[in-house]
């Protein structure tokens, strides 16, 4: 039995399959953990929804921002629907309230204490140990699955509040979760958010950090499986590890075998630009 975290695919089905052939996956004895951001921008983003939710318990996927962006649309909040988006083969299929309630339904972190290991899309917060986070993961679920489900779509999108507070209520503290689970990527050194900052690290502004690299991180001691940071690419240090190797962007994908103990390699699948949104 084996459990793989695998790296954003966005739509790359094609990419997908090909990975899972070269770690020779086996659906009925291993584990596929996701890391987020199934859809959008690739070209077969519903082949890879169907595909993964038709894995039933053998795959594991958070929510990244692309899965929200997805389920805001369809509850007809188009504020960001851009050009490059290729999601309208899931709005027009025939499942695809079947789909979006299995999306719905995923969660914004997972933690599994066999093998010592979390995973979520973006970041967390210094002040946010696992406990909390996980929680606070909790909240989002059930806004999602509740029925306050098409309220939160159509606040969802926005940079407030900057700063957590416990005393946070409402949209703002459920955008705050929604922010640093799925998009965050720096903070400061109060642990604010920088949600404008997407480049590798050496390319943020003065005073801006690796949400990682924060010397007063309550997560440091554990251990954390992360994507959404394409151009930081495959990374190990600070006892995260970042597996968003650009497929999309004709990078590679990413397959990261989880042990609880042994040292973790990553196995690459170069992709080629058909997945190049150009």
């Amino acid at each position: 039995m084996a459990t793989y975290a695998i790296g954003d695919v966005q739509g790359c089905y094609n990419e997908l399959q090909q990975l899972l052939e070269k770690i020779k996956f086996n659906p009925a004895d291993d584990t596929l953990w996701f890391v987020g951001d199934l859809v959008n921008r690739g070209p077969h983003s519903l082949e890879v929804l169907r595909f993964v939710k038709g894995l039933g318990s053998a795959a594991v996927t958070v929510l990244g921002n692309h899965d929200l962006h997805l389920l805001a649309i369809s509850q007809g909040n188009a504020r960001y629907k851009d050009k490059a988006h290729t999601l309208d083969p899931i709005l027009n299929a025939d499942d695809r309230e079947e789909l979006i309630d299995w999306l719905r339904s995923c969660p914004l972190m997972h933690h599994d204490a066999r093998l010592n290991f979390s995973m979520l899309h973006g970041g967390l917060p210094p002040q946010w140990d696992l406990s909390t986070a996980l929680g606070l993961a909790d909240e989002m679920h059930n806004a999602l699955t509740g029925p306050g489900f098409h309220d939160y779509c159509q606040q969802m999108y926005g940079n407030k509040p900057a700063a957590w507070s416990d005393d946070l209520q409402g949209m703002e503290r459920l955008r705050f979760i929604t922010n640093c689970m799925t998009r965050m990527r720096y903070c400061d050194q109060k642990g604010r958010p920088a949600l404008k900052e997407k480049g590798a690290p050496g390319s943020q502004e003065n005073g801006y950090l690796p949400w990682f690299e924060h010397p007063h991180r309550a997560t440091r001691k554990e251990r954390i499986v992360f994507g959404h940071w394409s151009t930081l690419g495959y990374h190990k240090s600070e006892n995260v590890w970042s597996i968003d190797t650009g497929c999309l962007w004709g990078g590679s994908l990413t397959a990261l075998k989880l042990r609880k103990k042994k040292k973790l390699k990553p196995t690459h699948l170069a992709c080629p630009a058909v997945c190049n949104p150009g």
